[in-house]
């Protein structure tokens, strides 16, 4: 009876000081779980140790009972150390899902209340983060407008480039041409002089084919006066016949 409430007021010691643990760690932060989780085992370990120690005095002081009482305590305690594991673990597990209960809570509590402040805190600024909302408006209109100018007279310079370019290109375009119809006038004038020259050497020929043909007729006509001429005076060197109708 003695051990019985021993270990009965050693469990319900434990039970209590797991309650004074869990209510105190509800209390803390999640950041000191680990060191609750820490705590948890060592207590553990320090039960399950002096169970140990009960267990090999109780072993010592009853050397003398008989085998059947040594296993038949050794089975009750088995079977008291598995309800107490089995009852550490509900309470484990119990205690877990509270404390992640209560980290919801917390959780959902602070983000309504900064959403609750963030909503308030708009609220009073109102007038300032719209007249700052507006000024970085203007100024983004601003800057927009500067480089819109900006970009506008990059295009009108780089027109006026291209401009200037085209029309170079189009004056040596002239240039080129200009140099093109002067070489052809040239050939032309060189053309044409070679065929005036040709021209005229062909009708000074022509000419000369012309004298030469009137002398040639020329002389033709000469000659055929000259043979007629002849023709005549041979006729005229004839005797004339004198005829008479009478009788001397």
């Amino acid at each position: 009876m003695p051990r019985s409430r021993s270990r009965s007021r050693s469990r319900a010691d434990s039970i209590t000081r797991q309650k004074h643990r869990s209510k105190h760690k509800k209390k803390r932060s999640r950041s000191s779980s680990r060191s609750r989780s820490y705590r948890n085992h060592r207590s553990r370990s320090r039960d399950r140790k002096r169970r140990h120690e009960r267990t090999k005095r109780s072993l010592s002081s009853s050397s003398s009972s008989s085998d059947d009482e040594l296993i038949l305590r050794a089975k009750r305690r088995e079977e008291e150390e598995k309800k107490l594991e089995l009852e550490r673990q509900r309470l484990q597990k119990q205690k877990e899902l509270e404390e992640k209960l209560i980290e919801e809570e917390v959780a959902r509590r602070v983000e309504e209340l900064v959403s609750k402040r963030v909503e308030e805190e708009l609220e009073k600024r109102k007038d300032e983060i719209e007249a700052e909302v507006k000024r970085r408006v203007e100024e983004a209109k601003r800057i927009m407008e500067a480089q819109m100018l900006e970009e506008l007279e990059r295009q009108r310079e780089t027109e006026i480039e291209n401009q200037r370019k085209l029309e170079e290109e189009e004056r040596l375009k002239r240039k080129e041409l200009e140099k093109i119809m002067e070489e052809n006038n040239k050939k032309i004038e060189e053309a044409q002089k070679k065929l005036a020259e040709e021209q005229l050497k062909l009708v000074e020929e022509q000419r000369k084919m012309l004298e030469q043909k009137q002398r040639m007729e020329d002389e033709d006509q000469k000659r055929k006066r000259s043979e007629q001429e002849v023709i005549l005076n041979k006729k005229n060197a004839r005797p004339k016949l004198s005829f008479s109708l009478g009788g001397k």
